[in-house]
Parts: C-alpha cells; structure tokens; sequence
C-alpha cells in the first residue's frame, strides 16, 4: 500500500525537484505518430525501422523466433509488419528504443525486469480479457519507468533504496518514500504525461503497487500481478489476497504460472540481447 509520508512533495514540487523528465526516444515518437495517425499503413513503420538498422534487425531475430512461434522463415521488415501487426510492432520498436535509456538512467535490470513484465501482462490480458493484450504489453513494460528518476536524481541513495527493499518483505513504495519523499509509481505518472500517453497508461504506472485504490482496479491489476510474478525473489504472499479479492478475476496456481511466464521472457531477452 501506498505510504501516506507527510514529507511527500505536492505535484508542483516534483515537477521541480525531477524536472529532468527525459524526452520520448524520437523512434518512439515517429512510430507512435505513424499508428495514430489513420492514412498510414505498414510501408510507414517499414521504413522508419529499416532507418534503425539495430531495430531491424532485432526485430526480424524476434519474429523468428520461438517467442512467436510462426513456422516461415521471414526475411524482410514489411512482411514481418504484416505477420505482426501495426500494435505488435510497436511494442518491440518500444522495447528497443527505451532499452539505452533504461540501462544508462536506471539498470540493465530494470529494463529486463520491464520486458519480463510486459510479457507478463501480455499473457495476463489474453487469459482474463480485462484489457487489450498489445495495451498490457506497453503498461507492463512502463510500469516502473519513475525509477529512472530516482535513480539519476541520487544513484548511491537508489541503490540502498534498494537494497533496504530487498532484505526484507518490506514495499519498495515505502523505502522510496522516507528516503525520497516521494516514488517510482508517482514519478513514472508524470513521466508518462509528460509523453502525452493515455490515461489509462497513466493510471496503471501510478497505482500499480495499490491497484485496490485505482479507478480502474482490474486493469491495474493485470499489471500488480505481472509485476509480482516476475520478481527475482518472491514476495510473501506472491499476490496479496486483500488486493486479488478487489479484482475481476482469479489465479488459481500463481507458481506454476510464473514458470510459464519467465520461460516465455526468456526468449523475448534472448533475442533482444546485446548492445
């Protein structure tokens, strides 16, 4: 649950204290211009990857692989788009334009446990059809994106944030808290507006700790349980039962499923290995 710190700065002062907000990756931008934008199709998207010869190619290594399982062997960017579709296509151009900022402003293990998570969510929203799998694939992969900030605001008191958080079963929400006065879920919301993402977007990244307090608890749980089930280490319990009985839906063997989503990332980062 979300710690109610009397220290925590109101939302004008966030702004100021983390107004190195980085800016949306500009393949990021061009690509997400492209899908909104009803008079362009495939060819677009085509030609903007092939401009980024390490997308491309990661992308194609991706397609082909067991994380999709399509039995052809596809050779080109325009007929992995077509396979793919324009959402699906999105989502790894994300996953690989966000990687650089990711490793360099937070850790190489936040942006694995990010795709972790996205894959989770993916296969979350197709099981319970709470919300549009290729939409969880993007919430799961942003959820944690405030951290970035914490981290490049003081990478030393990060780092024993974390630290502290893992030698216990204590919320990281709250370590980040009384050290920082405020946390990843409320910064990674501002970071979020600030790319102009939907609200929806929004909603999950800022409640995804405290799901039972969103206006959308169900689709912000799809992302509380992905985040859970992907951690290195376990928490206890792995989903809280207060917050699973405010939820539509109901897993039944939470262990057996974290094993089938860890494979499945497995492939995902196997591919997406590398500078």
């Amino acid at each position: 649950m979300m710690n109610n710190n009397p220290n925590k700065l109101d939302p004008q002062q966030l702004v100021a204290e983390f107004k190195d907000i980085p800016p949306m990756p500009n393949v990021m931008v061009k690509a997400l211009s492209v899908i909104k934008n009803p008079s362009t199709g495939i060819a677009e998207l085509a030609k903007i990857m092939q401009v980024d010869q390490a997308i491309a190619t990661k992308a194609l290594s991706l397609v082909n692989s067991a994380f999709y399982g399509f039995r052809q062997q596809i050779t080109s960017i325009n007929k992995a788009l077509v396979v793919l579709g324009m959402m699906k296509a999105k989502n790894i151009i994300m996953s690989l334009a966000l990687k650089q900022m990711m490793t360099a402003q937070g850790s190489r293990e936040l942006w694995e446990h990010s795709i972790k998570c996205a894959v989770a969510a993916e296969l979350l929203a197709k099981e319970y059809k709470v919300i549009n799998p290729d939409d969880a694939f993007v919430i799961g992969f942003l959820h944690d994106i405030g951290k970035m900030l914490l981290n490049v605001k003081n990478p030393l008191k990060y780092s024993k944030v974390r630290y502290l958080a893992s030698q216990g079963n204590i919320d990281l929400v709250e370590v980040e808290d009384a050290q920082f006065g405020t946390n990843h879920c409320v910064l990674g919301a501002l970071v979020s507006k600030k790319w102009q993402l939907p609200v929806i977007l929004t909603n999950c990244i800022r409640y995804h700790h405290d799901p039972v307090h969103s206006s959308l608890p169900s689709v912000c749980g799809i992302v509380y349980c992905a985040d859970r089930l992907v951690q290195n280490n376990m928490p206890t319990p792995l989903l809280d039962p207060k917050v699973m009985s405010k939820i539509d839906f109901t897993i039944n063997d939470p262990v057996a499923l974290r094993e089938t989503i860890l494979a499945k990332a497995t492939i995902f980062l196997k591919e997406m290995a590398g500078p």
